[in-house]
């Protein structure tokens, strides 16, 4: 639950003309530390970008340049995980060093949107943009201020992270994979749960996949969301309330929400869904 997310604002198509900088340092899942820095890009500004967040030249007149701001940005990044949406900050930043000649920061950068696309199916494809996902999420923000953006990327992450059960760190993994690991397995004909369409959510004791693998094997069809066809929605026994009074994830309510309808949708917490491979019930 350690990282900094990050986000700027360029003053014109090249990515290198950074105007402003937000950082937002979140320790243990809660906000420690907020940045914002207005950049001089020495460079002009685009009447599009200037329309979109707002910063024209006289809004950084006096302000410091990139290298003025390098090591203490440097200080604060450095060696730790840094969350952006999309991979147009980071490029940013990579671009900037290259501009003014200076070493690049060493740290490690996990996308968003790449995450967003892994937690919620129904933004695998399209709508996973920032603030589309903050207001699915019911995260307030003013878009396109720097540390404002900043600040709703991390919520997002704090999220997919109760979501999923996955670490920051096991996020790192997860990016580089297929967007969907349990929509190709086969459901055993033979198993004792066949028939049952299945989804998981919550911080489980193993692995993601080895559960998912062990439901396909015990007959049970493995989904990514909870839809009208679920029947078996397995939770994580461990206590997942790290958010904003969020005690269940969305998963957890959507199916609860479905129940209240009339669709027979049975919650299970993993030991029990453990000991029901383990007996063949």
């Amino acid at each position: 639950m350690d990282f900094v997310a990050l986000d700027v604002e360029t003053a014109n198509p090249d990515l290198a003309s950074i105007c402003q900088i937000g950082l937002v340092d979140f320790r243990n899942g809660e906000i420690l530390n907020l940045w914002e820095w207005l950049v001089d890009p020495e460079d002009y500004f685009d009447g599009m970008n200037v329309l979109i967040h707002g910063i024209d030249e006289g809004t950084v007149q006096g302000q410091p340049t990139w290298p003025s701001l390098h090591s203490e940005i440097s200080e604060i990044i450095s060696g730790r995980i840094v969350v952006s949406h999309t991979a147009f900050d980071r490029t940013s930043m990579q671009r900037v060093c290259e501009k003014y000649r200076q070493p690049q920061v060493e740290c490690t950068w996990l996308d968003l949107a790449k995450v967003v696309r892994r937690t919620w199916p129904e933004l695998s494809r399209s709508g996973y943009g920032l603030s589309n996902v903050a207001s699915k999420l019911g995260i307030t923000f003013k878009h396109h201020n720097a540390r404002e953006d900043a600040r709703a990327a991390g919520e997002i992450l704090l999220r997919a992270i109760t979501e999923t059960g996955l670490s920051v760190e096991g996020w790192l993994g997860r990016v580089t994979r297929p967007i969907n690991l349990s929509t190709t397995r086969e459901a055993n004909p033979d198993g004792p749960l066949y028939g049952e369409v299945i989804v998981f959510t919550g911080a489980l004791s193993m692995p993601r996949r080895e559960a998912a693998d062990a439901a396909s094997a015990a007959g049970c069809e493995v989904a990514a969301g909870i839809t009208k066809h679920t029947t078996l929605l397995i939770v994580g026994d461990q206590d997942i309330r790290r958010l904003a009074g969020q005690e269940k994830s969305s998963k957890h309510r959507k199916a609860e929400e479905l129940i209240t309808k009339g669709l027979r949708i049975r919650i299970v917490g993993e030991s029990d869904f453990q000991r029901l491979l383990a007996s063949g019930a």
